[in-house]
């Protein structure tokens, strides 16, 4: 099998290895964090992992699912880690490293970290894929982490019956400016810094074969200048918005933060393409699943459902939502005093 493949990516002059006639996202059940496990099922596994007694040098753990660990350790400073992988989300080998790479990246920079070291997470079914496909996506995710001033230093491989890639990142962060997710406070407007309609598009993407560069820069870019942006301006409360869509990750920003959090579904940005995406029928089962959850939690009022789906998508490398100003981004919402529902979309 892998010989025939091989075969499949030579092209006639030359010989050289090339990925254009060949397509990651078919070996793999799901996409990028819409393969994530459902944030229900996943709550319900680690609610009996919570120290009640932890220590007090553990500033970030497990409590409100923040998106990385944080420590506190000597000379005035703290230690951020934190680990992401996933399966394909794009078909080129290069593109999904360098996706992958942004996507671990932006823990770190979520809790208002620097990524200081990272080590590869690969799992690669090497009797179905060439390893020169392995090498592309190694490559990709090392450019990133270099635009990071992230050092790579080696990591970990398995055989695996569909291609994963990630990385688990350590970083550095002042104990003191941290954006945790119940630092919210009411009064306070919600900025959000990439637009939404990655999870469709990519879904798409992987239905027809159709590419979306815009999408593709839009989750490689990474979050550190909104990371530093938010962390300048004193703001004290944020998350990215990834696999559990907008609602998803604001839902648990609100819940953390004892407030209920108001989306002016008109303000939040999408990528082109994305209305046409839900439309078409070209939702994930992971998105299906974000709304499901948070429906019960969620005044929605006359918004239609192409919205809600949109506002549910599940993102890959998404942007960051900061309780907060953050220059040139839109403000979708603002958080205020807790209500009868912890979400609101108007």
């Amino acid at each position: 099998m892998r010989e025939t493949v091989r075969r499949q990516l030579v092209r006639a002059q030359g010989g050289k290895i090339t990925h254009m006639k060949y397509r990651l996202t078919q070996y793999a059940h799901g996409g990028g964090c819409a393969c994530k496990i459902p944030p229900g099922e996943l709550e319900a596994v680690v609610a009996g992992l919570i120290d009640a007694d932890r220590p007090d040098d553990l500033l970030i753990g497990l409590d409100d699912g923040d998106d990385a660990a944080v420590v506190r350790i000597q000379d005035g400073r703290a230690a951020v880690a934190t680990a992401d992988f996933f399966t394909p989300v794009v078909d080129d080998p290069y593109d999904w490293g360098r996706i992958a790479a942004a996507n671990a990246l932006s823990d770190v920079y979520a809790v208002g970290g620097l990524p200081l070291i990272a080590v590869n997470l690969l799992g690669w079914p090497r009797d179905t894929l060439p390893m020169e496909l392995a090498r592309e996506v190694l490559r990709g995710g090392l450019d990133v982490a270099r635009q990071a001033r992230c050092h790579v230093a080696g990591g970990h491989s398995v055989d695996d019956p569909e291609p994963k890639y990630g990385m688990a990142v350590t970083g550095l962060a002042d104990p003191d400016r941290l954006l945790r997710l119940n630092a919210g406070r009411p009064g306070i407007p919600l900025s959000l810094t990439k637009p939404l309609g990655i999870g469709v598009l990519n879904t798409r993407h992987k239905s027809t074969g159709e590419v979306f560069p815009e999408a593709v820069e839009a989750m490689t870019t990474l979050n550190a200048d909104a990371s530093r942006a938010a962390l300048e301006r004193g703001h004290r409360c944020a998350t990215d918005v990834t696999g559990f869509g907008l609602l998803g990750h604001l839902y648990k920003m609100a819940r953390a933060s004892g407030v209920t959090a108001i989306v002016d579904a008109s303000a939040v940005p999408y990528l082109a393409g994305a209305r046409e995406a839900v439309r078409d029928g070209f939702v994930s089962g992971g998105t299906h699943r974000n709304l499901a959850w948070v429906t019960p939690h969620t005044d929605f009022g006359g918004v239609s459902e192409e919205d809600r789906l949109l506002l549910a998508d599940a993102q890959t490398s998404g942007g960051l939502l900061v309780a907060g100003e953050v220059p040139g981004a839109p403000v979708v919402g603002e958080l205020v005093g807790r209500g009868t529902h912890a979400l609101i979309v108007r």
